[in-house]
């Protein structure tokens, strides 16, 4: 996530920050001959995590969920630690409304008039392939019922995660001020969003407000983590989400641990990039894994791309549909752009 580089669509991929040492002196200890417990392989001794209760050892890749890195703290092994499988967020529709600040509001959802439709319908035909492309909104499942329980397994992720809902960037005293968010200062490059595709990015946070959210669900899988799947068919360049949280200096989270970092400005001078920090303030992005960019058969899961956009002057990250996804489909995006720097070959 410290550099980016423009594509031949001019659109600009984030990738991850440097990836994290796997493990600091004090997590590794020189126990030479620790062996994984889940492999029974001693390589990759720098890999090889700890239990603090038991001193047994366990390859960061072996484990499920993988982990990306040493956790900060002590950490435990399944055996010696009492973490279970997390509770699911109270199905109370009051409660959903207040965790996700919905505005309870009659007014129904703005629909695409009759001629931008047909305009959307033009852009897939093969005469003007060749033109931009424009991003759709996401279509929220029609069943109010059906939106409550989405938007519950995001609230269920994000309480057991510790973290608060947001659907926007926060700018928090002792970390970056929103002036610093600049566009201009961008050294690779971005794509201006166009207004054809700004009013759509409104209109999909306006539903959003009004609790019509992405036909996305949050699962929890015992080797993925927390992950998500479309919940109905999503089409080809349907706007997924914005990527948001904290917005922190890069020079302040070098040696952050946390994998969920993404690029925000990778600027001339070092000292201005910005990066977005989703570890107490997010929403769905935090949860939609990345693919093992090291085998054809992982790079064919991807079906998001990550792009950065200059939007009135800022830098704003949006998670857009590079394909056609199927309902019940995992969502993926590749952590790295085509730098592969983050260390993906273990991924599932």
């Amino acid at each position: 996530m410290v550099s980016t580089r423009t594509t031949t669509t001019t659109a600009v991929l984030r990738r991850r920050t440097q990836a994290p040492k796997p493990l600091s002196a004090k997590s590794r200890r020189d126990y030479s001959d620790t062996c994984c417990e889940l492999c029974g392989s001693g390589e990759y001794p720098s890999e090889l995590l700890l239990c603090d209760k038991c001193d047994r050892g366990f390859h960061l890749f072996c484990l499920r969920p993988i982990l990306a890195s040493v956790p900060k703290g002590s950490w435990f092994c399944s055996s010696c630690s009492d973490h279970k499988k997390p509770k699911s967020f109270p199905f109370v529709q009051t409660k959903i409304v207040d965790f996700f600040r919905i505005q309870r509001s009659s007014e129904p959802t703005q629909k695409l008039s009759p001629d931008s439709r047909k305009r959307r319908k033009r852009t897939c035909s093969l005469l003007v392939s060749k033109k931009r492309r424009k991003l759709l909104p996401f279509n929220p499942s029609e069943d109010p019922a059906r939106r409550l329980e989405q938007m519950a397994s995001l609230a269920s992720a994000l309480t057991a995660s510790g973290a608060d809902f947001s659907n926007e960037l926060t700018y928090m005293p002792g970390m970056a001020p929103r002036s610093a968010n600049s566009s201009a200062l961008e050294h690779g490059g971005m794509q201006v969003l166009p207004k054809e595709d700004l009013a759509t990015l409104y209109l999909c946070q306006n539903m959003m407000e009004r609790g019509e959210c992405p036909p996305l669900m949050v699962v929890f899988d015992p080797r993925e983590g927390f992950t998500v799947e479309a919940d109905r068919f999503i089409k080809d360049l349907t706007i997924i989400t914005e990527y948001v949280g904290d917005v922190d200096y890069l020079k302040n989270r070098e040696n952050d641990d946390g994998d969920s970092m993404m690029t925000l400005l990778s600027a001339a001078d070092p000292s201005k990039s910005l990066v977005v920090c989703p570890d107490k303030r997010s929403n769905i992005a935090r949860f939609i894994n990345g693919i093992n960019n090291h085998t054809p058969d992982g790079r064919k899961k991807q079906n998001l791309k990550c792009v950065r956009f200059d939007v009135n002057g800022e830098s704003r990250v949006l998670l857009v549909a590079n394909r056609d996804i199927p309902k019940g489909e995992r969502l993926y995006y590749d952590y790295n752009g085509y730098e592969h720097e983050y260390p993906t070959e273990h991924f599932v």
